[in-house]
């Protein structure tokens, strides 16, 4: 769970005014999930059922996967409340909701969002053929074949029509209790009962006890909210970026080169992310020429250093860091290097966490010593130069360049699609390490791969 509250903490970062969204799937214990997730500080938390979808997956999931949105809303709701998180989050469900009445019962039961997919999409002409990953689509919704999506008749003022029409649904329907606002009755699952005569007419429904779904929340924690009433304290106002921003406004307003010299700790995290956010507004994926905005810091940095990080900043980290440097880093470039007091040996010490350059696309990165597990994971475009790195290096990589220059740990390349990764290997010891499922070995032997 604190691997997912480092990444709602990057995402926020990434864009301070979107919310962060987690999707839980409906199923036994998922209130506990859905607890740990909004102490992460998901701004919102989608409880998806078992129904609904493009039933493009896979016969078994489609029949197995999950439970009604019922369940485990009602369960969210209540674990929510118990531990007064409930006012923290917004809280939506989703899964074959089509009528009014299905969004009533849905917010009784604790959700104050819907999500309204396949209905949607019928009253744009979808007839559920289940192709939609087969490019064949046969009224043009789902393909790229320009002669099937000539078959599309869908208009827009259809779904405008249809979720007015939903709305006046469920408007005549809190009339006829009395409420006038959605907010009445969030939660309000005392407002439900049993039908008798649908439990009593069939063998199968006998005994079928639904009294611990319709416990109201408010009575299991009285005085804690049962709806959103405050927003997540994502504590972005204490970050070194709020720092950098003001220093590097000469550089995004008008373009001009600056260099920032400071302290970092492990307790700034996604150092270098606002900052690139505040460039990519303004300058979109270009963003700036390279070196524009220099930073250098002195310290150990915290987790996600120079996470999702544009092109025109330079983050020189004079120490160590932590996990995650260069998540997604998208044309930026880092440096970590040990001081030059230093006494042990840079080649044979960690400076860098795991997880460095997942799923980076572009950028370059620099790092004097070894880095930990799972290095360059997903990367399909970055370059690196490490000096060595743990188990399970490029993995799973789809493009871009790395450079060791010293061992690596077993597993490497596993999964590996595309890309080069130059190996120095004195000893002889990486043929074993290497999982040569996707890969081929070669030797540094003619003038373009000493060129490279």
């Amino acid at each position: 769970i604190e691997d997912l509250a480092q990444l709602i903490h990057d995402c926020k970062n990434s864009n301070p005014s979107a919310r962060v969204s987690v999707k839980l799937v409906s199923e036994n214990g998922v209130g506990t999930i859905a607890a740990g997730v909004v102490k992460g500080k998901a701004d919102h938390v989608l409880i998806s059922g078992h129904d609904g979808g493009t039933g493009a997956s896979r016969w078994t999931g489609i029949k197995s996967a999950g439970l009604p949105w019922e369940l485990g809303l009602a369960e969210t709701q209540q674990t929510l409340v118990a531990n007064d998180l409930r006012g923290r989050t917004v809280l939506q469900t989703d899964g074959q909701l089509k009528t009014g009445r299905d969004l009533l019962v849905a917010t009784l039961l604790g959700a104050e969002e819907w999500g309204l997919s396949t209905a949607p999409l019928m009253t744009m002409g979808c007839i559920m053929m289940r192709k939609c990953h087969k490019n064949t689509c046969p009224v043009g919704i789902a393909t790229q074949d320009e002669e099937l999506r000539a078959k599309f008749t869908g208009h827009e003022d259809d779904v405008v029509n249809f979720f007015f029409l939903l709305a006046e649904d469920l408007r005549g329907h809190m009339a006829a209790m009395g409420y006038t606002s959605v907010d009445e009755l969030i939660g309000r699952s005392d407002l439900l009962t049993p039908d008798e005569d649908v439990l009593g007419g069939r063998d199968k429904l006998h005994g079928i006890d639904l009294s611990k779904i319709l416990t109201p929340s408010a009575s299991i924690r009285p005085g804690a909210a049962t709806r959103n009433v405050t927003g997540q304290d994502h504590g972005l106002e204490f970050a070194l970026d709020k720092t950098l921003i003001e220093f590097a406004k000469p550089a995004i307003d008008n373009g001009e080169k600056v260099e920032y010299v400071g302290a970092i700790t492990n307790v700034n995290r996604t150092v270098g992310c606002m900052l690139s956010h505040e460039v990519t507004k303004k300058y979109n994926a270009e963003g700036l020429p390279d070196g524009t905005i220099d930073i250098k810091l002195e310290g150990s940095a915290g987790q996600s250093l120079g996470a999702f990080m544009c092109k025109g900043i330079t983050i020189e980290v004079t120490g160590d860091a932590n996990d995650y440097v260069g998540k997604g880093l998208s044309g930026g470039q880092i440096v970590v290097k040990p001081p030059a007091v230093s006494t042990f040996k840079a080649n044979e010490s960690i400076v860098i966490g795991n997880v460095a350059l997942y799923g980076a696309t572009g950028g370059k990165a620099f790092f004097r010593g070894v880095a930990a597990e799972r290095f360059c994971v997903r990367n399909s475009g970055a370059e690196s130069v490490v000096e060595g790195v743990g188990d399970h290096g490029c993995e799973y990589m789809t493009g871009g360049t790395v450079v060791i220059l010293g061992p690596t740990g077993r597993n490497f390349a596993a999964g590996m699609s595309g890309g080069i990764a130059f190996v120095y290997d004195p000893h002889g010891a990486f043929p074993q390490n290497c999982n040569r499922g996707e890969v081929d070995l070669y030797k540094i032997e003619d003038s373009e791969d000493s060129e490279i």
